[in-house]
């Protein structure tokens, strides 16, 4: 079944991948500035990440068939009214309701997919799964502009939620074939007879956890500038802005298996310090990089290490959470790791506007490289 879980991880991302790229589209036709864009993506992101929260109790209740079905034609159906929204207001408002659409759908499929396999093989699977959103934050800007450049952003918008809508209907029916219309089959757990463990778990998992969010959190924040730094800064082309972004995300199509596989062969710990120690420097080295094989390379680095950190932390919490508390443990990082974004990225914009991008992005890699020196020696030693 992970096959088919990696065309709805596809699917749910298709149409939320699809703004970023469009941002300087959206800036000349409503007069925006960065800080303005910045609150533009950060109320999808923000939204996205609230409705985390009460996702895994939904998914006991509803069924994480339908909540993914949510997840993808929801979004969808929220997508295409964004792209005929009248005015900025209207937009972001839209916008919102596309991330409350969306937060119900990891919280749902991750553990679907962790319980689809062997827990020796839970953070290869995981990586798997994560291929689909990859592909899609990789597809979804060369698409997207090249239609933007015939029909406009809306048009953009429009034509390519249509699909991702119809197909949420089709995984639908099919994962009710496959035996998934009800809740998932437990994966292993901390035996509920050893509080003690537990408790040694626990103090373990929340320092991974906030480096696994905080690491997605700041470099996605400036990921989602990378557009508007192109165009801005570098001056270069829309469609050049749309192309870097997309490299970025290309890296995960590789990196998120390999760290997947890695965590299972070499420890999780280990995989999420080396990840995590080399982002902060190569997110500095961002500020100073200029169009050609500098920048190229910094994002192929960047995505690598970011699209590693997160199937390697989502085996970590369900492989050491306790069954009770699993998916509130999910819905919190699913929450902090998608709704961190609508903070960060109105600081960067802020940033930038009133600095330059270059500082922007410099105090962003400060911010990671101290957050993770503090969590490295919290986890120092210590295999899984």
């Amino acid at each position: 079944m992970v096959p088919l879980f990696v065309l709805a991880h596809f699917s749910h991302h298709f149409t939320a991948a699809l703004f970023q790229p469009l941002t300087p589209f959206i800036r000349d036709e409503f007069n925006l500035d960065y800080t303005q864009i910045g609150w533009m993506m950060s109320a999808v992101t923000l939204a996205y990440g609230f409705s985390h929260l009460p996702a895994g109790w939904l998914s006991d209740r509803m069924g994480p068939r339908l909540m993914i079905f949510i997840g993808i034609s929801g979004v969808a159906f929220f997508a295409i009214l964004t792209g005929l929204a009248p005015n900025y207001l209207a937009l972001v408002m839209l916008m919102i309701m596309v991330g409350v659409m969306g937060g119900g759908y990891h919280p749902a499929a991750s553990p679907l997919v962790a319980a689809s396999v062997d827990k020796k093989s839970q953070g290869r699977a995981l990586g798997l799964h994560q291929i689909g959103g990859t592909a899609s934050f990789f597809l979804t800007p060369l698409i997207a502009i090249a239609i933007a450049g015939a029909l406009g952003w809306r048009g953009a918008v429009v034509t390519m939620s249509i699909p991702a809508f119809l197909i949420g209907i089709l995984l639908f029916m099919l994962l009710g074939r496959g035996g998934y219309a009800r809740k998932a089959p437990e994966v292993a757990d901390i035996p509920e007879d050893m509080p003690t463990a537990a408790a040694s778990t626990m103090r373990r998992l929340i320092p991974f956890i906030i480096m696994g969010v905080m690491m997605q959190v700041l470099i996605f924040s400036v990921i989602t500038y990378i557009p508007l730094f192109t165009v801005d800064s570098l001056k270069a082309s829309e469609a050049t802005g749309a192309f870097l972004f997309s490299l970025f995300h290309f890296a995960g199509l590789w990196s998120g298996p390999v760290g997947g596989y890695l965590s299972d062969r070499l420890g999780k710990v280990p995989v999420m310090l080396t990840a995590s120690l080399i982002a902060g420097p190569a997110l500095y080295l961002l500020s100073l990089s200029s169009v050609g094989w500098s920048i190229w390379a910094v994002l192929l680095l960047l995505g690598a290490c970011m699209y590693v950190v997160m199937p390697v932390t989502e085996a970590y919490i369900i492989a050491h959470a306790p069954a009770k508390r699993r998916f509130t443990i999910l819905g919190v990082y699913y929450f902090a790791s998608r709704g961190g974004m609508g903070l960060g990225a109105p600081l960067v914009g802020y940033l930038a506007d009133r600095y330059s991008f270059a500082t922007s992005f410099t105090v962003m890699a400060v911010a990671l490289l101290a957050i993770v020196i503090v969590c490295t020696v919290l986890l120092w030693g210590r295999r899984d």
